[in-house]
């Protein structure tokens, strides 16, 4: 659960560097943050298909966090939500 939700705030942080670093594509912070959301998600599924950071990485220890996964998790994050709002800002672009 920690990593699907680090996934989707990595998602929403990078949906929203995307935008700043990007700005003919950006679709407003609300905007950003929405595609960068989806996109975290869907990086973080793709990395626990490809069983980089999945679920079955986090180690029950003392905290029961495996930290490594966690970062794996932040930067598959991050980077499907800069990957969705640069398409969602082509695409809307491309309609206007």
């Amino acid at each position: 659960m920690e990593q699907l939700i680090m996934s989707l705030v990595a998602g929403a942080v990078g949906g929203n560097v995307g935008g700043a670093a990007l700005k003919n594509l950006s679709l407003g912070t609300l905007g950003n943050s929405l595609a960068g959301i989806v996109g975290g998600g869907l990086g973080g599924q793709l990395l626990a298909m490809l069983g980089a950071g999945g679920m079955g990485d986090v180690v029950a220890g003392a905290s029961g966090l495996d930290i490594g996964a966690l970062v794996q998790q932040a930067a598959g994050g991050g980077v499907g939500g800069v990957i969705v709002m640069a398409i969602v800002g082509l695409i809307k672009n491309k309609m206007a």
